[in-house]
């Protein structure tokens, strides 16, 4: 089983806290979504594989460490995947970007695939799959499932808040993705939004309704 890492870092929790107001503005709500991002990927990237390559200071010659073969994706599922990219590239200007396009039947709660563009060689890149809310888990499931199709084997998925019954069906079906949660929230409730959660994470950073 893969590893499912639950933040408790003082900074997240605060910031975290901040987006669940019902009275935190688009602007403000935006800017969080991406500061918490960069926080998450802080530690999602923390196992990268380092080479050691020589190099010259205005000192002397010296031996540093840099990131093997850089070779990262960062794939968001449309649209609310959208508002972690920026603070992912922050830290990882190199990344190449891929989008994967689910929205959830509102019938079915089943996800519906309706675009999915990736960079050329994402099979030969670590991937960082980012979408703020893990809800009963179908669109996650589906958006690495389409990537596993594509012949991409190291996945990592990426989120703000959880609940546990997206947790848990993520990991029955993709037992070999490590899990990244800002908060795991108590349950989901009649009509598959996460409690307490933040109200519907799209519209929130785009200003919709």
């Amino acid at each position: 089983m893969a590893k499912v890492v639950i933040m408790d870092h003082p900074l997240i929790r605060h910031k975290i806290g901040y987006i669940r107001r019902s009275d935190t503005g688009t602007k403000d709500f935006r800017q969080t979504i991406s500061e918490i991002a960069m926080l998450i990927c802080y530690e999602a990237t923390r196992d990268l594989p380092l080479e050691d390559v020589d190099i010259e200071t205005p000192i002397c010659k010296t031996t540093v460490q840099e990131l093997k073969g850089k070779k990262l994706a960062v794939v968001p599922i449309l649209r609310a995947g959208l508002g972690m990219v920026d603070g992912m590239l922050s830290l990882i200007p190199a990344a190449k970007v891929g989008h994967i396009g689910l929205y959830r039947d509102p019938v079915t709660i089943k996800p519906v695939e309706y675009y999915c563009k990736l960079p050329p060689d994402c099979d030969e890149r670590d991937v960082f799959v980012v979408d703020p809310m893990l809800a009963t888990g179908g669109s996650s499931i589906a958006a690495i499932r389409m990537l596993k199709e594509k012949g991409c084997k190291n996945i990592h998925f990426l989120c703000i808040i959880a609940a546990p019954e997206g947790l848990k069906a993520m990991q029955e079906a993709h037992p070999d993705v490590d899990i990244y949660i800002g908060a795991m929230d108590e349950k989901l409730n009649e009509d598959s939004y996460i409690v307490p959660g933040l109200g519907d994470a799209g519209d929130r950073i785009f200003g919709t309704k």
